[in-house]
């Protein structure tokens, strides 16, 4: 195998085995650090003969005897392109002393590939944070299109959702399981991988029949008094008009004061004048007679309270 005597040859058959075209490798902690290990069996088998619908790239030669592979991954043990290994436990890894490539052994991947992607995704990610910081100080005009652009990507998430779940509702009730990328929030997928397949269709399971039929039923009797009560339909779809142009708009909180909005995240607590002022309206009341709490006495209170200042007036005359 001449052809991957060369280290560059051989950087390129490993990014092909790091891809996601590459045999199956698992995570586990050597020396603190996440790394991924396979065994050397798997390695040499899947060089031999790959899994079925691998796309082996075109411009590596392919592995035409398994002592050929196995003499390949020696070179990279010696390359410290992988790095043997032992397992210890479930997901912990060790080193040992022994560096030669046995097929009984696991193997951890040291060569990470090109780093430049990796890099740029980097930079990107701590200037995205500094914009992030520095919010408050841009112009008006891109706070504006970022507030913008955040609201519609807010909307179309939640339309995204609602218009999947009726769909799902629609055909479940005669009896299919259909979703519109059924994959959209499998956090285990890539990116890509979120968004295949498109749809899914599969047939409900027996015994759901009474359940659709409950839940067809309630669904139609909501429409139908949607219907026949056009004016409180009327005036909710106008009150979500409403919602949308104060969402646009930063307008939601527009009826409390500018001090409630910068307080809206701190805790409600009096200050000592309140408490103090609260206080002593207790102990005003406190000192009140009972008799107070009747009309009838009050009245007679305040009459004679007449009283009393008309002699003092008479009396300075």
């Amino acid at each position: 195998m001449s052809f991957y005597e060369d280290e560059e040859n051989l950087k390129l058959l490993c990014n092909f085995l790091r891809s996601s075209e590459g045999p199956a490798v698992r995570e586990g902690l050597l020396m603190d650090k996440r790394v991924h290990y396979l065994k050397g069996e798997k390695l040499v088998n899947f060089m031999v003969e790959p899994k079925p619908g691998t796309k082996w790239p075109s411009n590596l030669p392919r592995f035409e005897s398994r002592q050929d592979a196995i003499a390949v991954c020696k070179e990279l043990c010696n390359l410290h392109f992988i790095l043997r290994c032992e397992k210890r436990g479930k997901g912990e890894l060790g080193m040992i002393r022994m560096r030669d490539f046995d097929e009984a052994g696991y193997f951890t991947w040291i060569y990470e590939g090109d780093m430049t992607q990796s890099h740029m995704m980097t930079a990107a990610l701590v200037i995205g944070f500094l914009c992030c910081v520095c919010f408050p100080i841009w112009p008006s005009f891109l706070r504006v299109f970022v507030w913008y652009l955040s609201v519609s990507f807010l909307l179309f998430i939640f339309l995204l959702i609602t218009i999947r779940a009726l769909l799902f509702l629609f055909v479940w009730m005669v009896g299919w399981e259909f979703w519109f990328l059924p994959n959209l929030f499998d956090e285990s997928l890539g990116f890509t991988d979120s968004f295949k397949p498109v749809i899914s269709c599969e047939p409900t399971l027996p015994g759901q029949l009474p359940y659709r039929l409950g839940v067809g039923i309630a669904f139609f009797s909501f429409c139908y008094w949607a219907v026949t009560q056009p004016s409180e339909f009327d005036g909710f779809v106008a009150a979500q008009g409403d919602f949308l142009k104060d969402l646009y708009a930063g307008t939601l909180l527009s009826d409390m004061s500018q001090e409630d909005k910068e307080n809206i995240d701190k805790p409600k607590m009096q200050s000592l004048d309140d408490l103090l002022k609260g206080l002593d309206e207790e102990i005003d009341k406190e000192d009140l007679p009972g008799d107070l709490e009747d009309e009838d006495n009050l009245d007679s209170l305040l009459d004679n309270l007449l009283d009393v200042e008309e002699d003092i007036d008479e009396e300075e005359e």
